[in-house]
């Protein structure tokens, strides 16, 4: 309902207005949404068949909710829409704490106050926007942070002993009565706290410091956990547990192509960096196939998870790579090349949670591995499996006509005669393109499977070819402290480490 002009409680009860819990209110507006076909849950993807229709109908059924899943997934997010579901305005006792309803005030300030004006007593209109409340849990909270403590300088000034029910100062829980309250983390929480929490859920009674009060409190509450708090960092005690009625499982995105959609709405760049950087869908790919393989691969704890976030601060991360090149050579625009994805590795090794397998290999190791294996991966889905076409040790015709047919002879037989690409990660787009054009057959097999294309499309794809051919072991990719290089794999592994120093000490092997 939107904002009346009702200024007292007798004018309250002559609107006709009906009094819902918090639940109540959620459902009606929900069953609403659903009747009009509206999305309850805008910009949440990748739930639509699953988190979703659970929340709803935990919602519908007037549940506490607990959603569990690993970090990055959104359950905060879901937990915060929910406030879209409440009525616009609530009528609440002028002055009062903790929202006391109108009709039915469960503090002593909203029961006095009643008593002594009756249909008189003010009341004031509480936007949806204020009816949220929220709580990270931690080792240190306390009792007195979510429920409340006795405030001695209250009583002080109010002359009344600490037996008075007046000197009570209120935590974030009953302050958000009438409200949605989410508790983060909650096995962070001590046990003694969610006892207390117990208490409120199951009983309607709180005590604080000696005061036992009768406070049945209107609250919507959501919990978020992480699977791995429940054995490594603490558990949720059972009755807890039990009193939350839906627990709701979370997920990572299943596809590329919603992962893709979600870094698309929630990474940050800017107009300027728009118009100067252009990025392809092949990069885009390439970065979220690298949050895919982080969340299987053997390095990374995978109880720990990989975030969205990865793949959001990498794609932010990989455009002011591409910025910053342009602005230092004066170039009014250019586009993100594969080489440019050097540039995210800031973000993955923020992001993931090694192993101990991990962690002896290092984290920017494991980055480079991730990245390699995104390539290799990806590549297959654009040109033919290089795995399929290598020449098989059995002789005769047939294995000479494989031979033939492999699209990739010529680039591999000019990188053997000796040929090499070396150039600096930062060099202009210019000196890419025409390095890369100068490779043997590179640029008919681009044509080949993709037709003639703009020139930034053609040299991107070639370049994608050299990182590809790398990742299968078919010629050799360095970075040598910011420049790169391909060359020919035997060549590379017989000159490794012999009399040049840069292979000893400087050279990282992508492979």
């Amino acid at each position: 309902m939107t904002h009346p002009n009702i200024a007292t409680v007798g004018q309250l009860k002559q609107s006709g207005f009906k009094n819902k819990t918090i639940k109540e209110e959620i459902r009606d507006n929900l069953i609403q949404k659903l009747k009009n076909k509206e999305i309850t849950f805008p910009g949440i993807m990748g739930y639509e068949d699953t988190v979703i229709p659970d929340t709803e109908r935990a919602l519908l059924s007037r549940h506490n909710i607990l959603f569990l899943g690993l970090r990055g997934q959104a359950k905060t997010r879901i937990a915060r829409q929910m406030v879209d579901l409440l009525d616009e305005y609530i009528p609440v006792i002028a002055g009062s704490e903790i929202n006391d309803n109108p009709f039915h005030p469960i503090s002593k300030y909203g029961r006095d106050i009643l008593h002594e004006k009756g249909d008189d007593t003010p009341i004031e209109w509480v936007h949806r926007s204020q009816r949220y409340g929220e709580k990270l849990a931690t080792p240190d909270v306390s009792v007195a942070d979510l429920i409340g403590d006795i405030d001695p300088i209250k009583a002080a000034n109010l002359k009344l002993s600490f037996a008075d029910e007046r000197v009570l100062h209120f935590g974030i829980i009953p302050r958000s009565n009438r409200c949605i309250f989410v508790i983060n983390e909650l096995p962070d929480l001590q046990a003694r706290i969610q006892v207390a929490l117990f208490n409120i859920l199951q009983e309607g009674d709180i005590q604080i410091r000696g005061f036992k009060l009768r406070l049945p409190l209107d609250i919507l509450f959501v919990f978020t956990a992480n699977p791995e708090d429940y054995t490594n960092r603490g558990s949720i005690v059972t009755p807890l547990k039990d009193r939350i009625e839906s627990q709701i499982l979370t997920h990572y995105p299943k596809t590329i192509e919603t992962a893709l959609a979600i870094t698309g709405q929630e990474a940050s760049v800017l107009p300027e960096q728009e118009k100067m950087v252009e990025v392809s869908d092949l990069i885009k790919r390439l970065i979220e196939q690298v949050a895919f393989e982080a969340r299987t691969n053997e390095y990374v704890d995978k109880k720990s998870g990989v975030s969205a976030r990865l793949t959001i601060s990498a794609y932010e991360n990989v455009v002011s790579t591409a910025e910053r090149r342009a602005i230092l050579h004066g170039e009014e625009n250019t586009h993100v090349w594969v080489s440019d994805l050097a540039g995210i590795i800031p973000s993955i090794t923020g992001k993931i949670e090694l192993v101990y397998e991990g962690e002896q290999e290092g984290p920017y190791q494991v980055a480079l591995k991730l990245l390699d294996t995104a390539v290799r991966n990806v590549f297959a889905q654009y040109f033919p499996n290089p795995d399929s076409l290598k020449k098989r040790r059995n002789t005769g015709k047939a294995s000479q006509q494989r031979e033939d047919e492999n699209p990739y002879k010529a680039i591999v037989g000019w990188f053997d005669a000796g040929n090499k690409i070396d150039f600096l990660i930062d060099a202009t787009d210019r000196v890419k393109i025409d390095k890369l054009y100068a490779v043997n057959g590179l640029h008919a097999l681009v044509s080949k499977f993709y037709g003639l294309r703009s020139e930034n499309e053609m040299a991107l794809l070639m370049e994608f070819v050299l990182h590809g051919l790398a990742s299968y072991s078919l010629i050799s990719k360095k970075i040598i402290e910011g420049r790169i290089e391909f060359k020919d794999l035997m060549g590379s592994m017989l000159n490794f480490g012999q009399g040049n120093p840069e292979d000893d000490f400087e050279e990282e092997d992508f492979n």
